[in-house]
């Protein structure tokens, strides 16, 4: 069995950060959105793996995650020239996938289920298409299913205004190589993408198909805007964080708590209050790191407090006398306290960013 995952996209809900990278590489708890996709699939078993990239981001992908070793799996790079819909991904990959089975996984999702439980189902039931499903309180937001009490699958209708169930496609599929023939039978959407939904209801009207669906028991988490990033980093942080301190840590400090310091890192006369994750080669001084934040590498923190944010690698935070909450700051961002009068807000803002002042 291979794998897909689809790591292309504009990401245009993550922007500014996106402009300049892939919105799958953004860092959870210190660790690119899409490494954890790869290590759920490599750990169900599946190692020959093709992973979807756009012309704007591909390069960065390729670069960061490398050829699989890491992962103890082989990854193989398919270019998708525009963005045309997810089946229109599994039709360019089809000389990837040959005519294996396979599981197709969008690289911006986070899923706590083992992986494995579901692929020896669809193994087992010997399935044309194996679903994932969770329950969300806004179906009409989402891609939902209806359902029989067997598990089979009658209905998908996308972002329905009279939702059939509660019950959202995940974004983890299964497929038999029956999919390719649906897919070269399905014509594009209104939007003019060619549908995996439009394919796996053709599968479902077919004679003598099977598709089956299984819901997810832990949690999944979309992370495809600020908020949604921000309690992604919480949630993993709460499950998956130990307790290393590999950096140094002055007297004058105090760190409470399940907190993570990485290598090159120091830290003076701080408070750091986990859960918390801080890369390596950092400078933190006179400083609060409050629970669930995640500091990535070689970030400056001086006089400053933050709490349930993110700071991506290589930016600078320095005197700022207020407390920094709810937020997500870009690679070299520099957050700092203008040193003339007469005293005054100065910016520089990129297109799409998000300041709030209280």
């Amino acid at each position: 069995m291979k794998a897909l995952i689809l790591s292309g996209g504009k990401g245009t809900r993550l922007r500014p950060l996106t402009y300049t990278g892939a919105k799958q590489l953004v860092p959870v708890a210190n660790k690119p959105i899409l490494w954890y996709g790869i290590e759920a699939i490599a750990a169900a078993g599946i190692t020959d793996i093709g992973i979807i990239i756009s012309p704007e981001t591909g390069e960065e992908v390729k670069t960061k995650t490398g050829n699989g070793d890491r992962f103890g799996a082989k990854i193989t790079y398919i270019l998708q020239d525009k963005p045309a819909g997810l089946a229109h991904a599994v039709k360019i990959a089809h000389p990837f996938l040959e005519n294996a089975p396979f599981l197709m996984y969008l690289g911006d999702n986070l899923v706590q289920s083992d992986l494995r439980l579901f692929v020896d189902r669809f193994k087992e039931r010997n399935l044309d298409s194996l679903i994932l499903l969770c329950t969300v309180p806004n179906p009409t937001a989402f891609g939902v299913a209806k359902i029989d009490e067997d598990g089979r699958v009658l209905e998908l209708v996308e972002k329905p205004k009279v939702p059939p169930s509660n019950l959202a496609l995940v974004g983890i599929y299964m497929f038999s190589n029956a999919v390719h023939n649906a897919i070269a039978k399905i014509q594009p959407s209104p939007r003019s993408e060619l549908e995996i939904t439009d394919a796996i209801q053709y599968l479902i009207n077919q004679p003598n198909s099977k598709v089956e669906a299984r819901q997810l028991e832990g949690w999944w988490l979309d992370t495809g805007k600020k908020d949604d990033l921000l309690e992604a980093n919480r949630t993993i942080l709460d499950a998956c964080l130990n307790c290393t301190v590999l950096g140094e840590v002055d007297a004058q400090s105090q760190v409470i708590g399940r907190v993570q310091i990485g290598a090159g890192s120091k830290i003076i006369n701080c408070t750091i209050r986990g859960p918390v994750t801080i890369g390596t080669d950092c400078h933190m001084e006179n400083s609060f790191i409050g629970p669930y934040s995640s500091v990535a590498d070689h970030v400056t923190l001086i006089d400053a407090d933050l709490e349930h944010s993110v700071i991506l690698q290589g930016a600078q935070v320095v005197g700022i006398h207020q407390r920094i909450v709810d937020s997500v700051i870009g690679q070299r961002a520099q957050l700092k306290v203008a040193p003339r009068r007469p005293k005054a807000l100065r910016f520089m803002i990129g297109d799409d960013s998000q300041i709030e002042l209280v």
